[in-house]
């Protein structure tokens, strides 16, 4: 079953994290992910609870497949590059599986 990763990043030094996207990409294509939405535009339908951030969302072959990227040693080097350089709320949540046959 698929597993999505998804970030909402609110970045308050651009130059500083700009070495940790350097990197990153490289790693979750590695560890057999790809992204699905990274940090486009936004655009608030309803509600109140979304506030002003990026959202990334990259989809995992397994929750495993996403887990072995997060507490990969290359992963956490790559997590002090960014240190400083922002807020982030990462939740990873499992997909819907296979469609039930009809």
């Amino acid at each position: 079953m698929s597993a999505y990763m998804i970030v909402q990043a609110r970045i308050t030094q651009p130059e500083k994290f700009r070495a940790y996207t350097a990197v990153v990409p490289a790693l979750v294509t590695r560890f057999g992910g790809r992204y699905l939405v990274l940090g486009g535009a936004t655009q608030k339908l309803e509600g109140d609870g979304w506030p002003e951030v990026k959202t990334v969302i990259s989809e995992w072959p397994s929750r495993a497949a996403a887990q072995a990227f997060w507490q990969s040693e290359e992963y956490r080097e790559a997590c002090k590059l960014r240190d400083g350089a922002g807020d982030f709320t990462v939740v990873l949540v499992d997909g819907l599986g296979e469609a039930p046959a009809a």
